[in-house]
């Protein structure tokens, strides 16, 4: 992947931008966060973490959405930018 940087959305730092690879979540909550937007080659945003770190904030669409861990650590993506 030309030395780009694979993670997980829960480890991304704010103000990272992560370009969605892979979500490794069936059911009900994948059919929602594909309906939200969150499908492979969507550019995520984070913008605000709580102060213990869970849940996070991210703009996916134009549209701010908040996961928590259990979520945001089964959506992989490639880092695109960071602050």
């Amino acid at each position: 992947m030309n030395g780009s940087k694979i993670l997980k959305l829960f480890d991304a730092n704010i103000g990272d931008a992560v370009r969605i690879t892979h979500l490794d979540i069936n059911g009900v909550m994948r059919r929602r966060l594909l309906d939200l937007g969150f499908v492979p080659g969507a550019i995520v945003k984070v913008l605000r973490k709580s102060p213990l770190g869970d849940p996070i904030a991210f703009r996916v669409s134009q549209t701010t959405i908040a996961l928590r861990k259990e979520e945001s650590t089964k959506i992989e993506g490639e880092l695109v930018s960071y602050e």
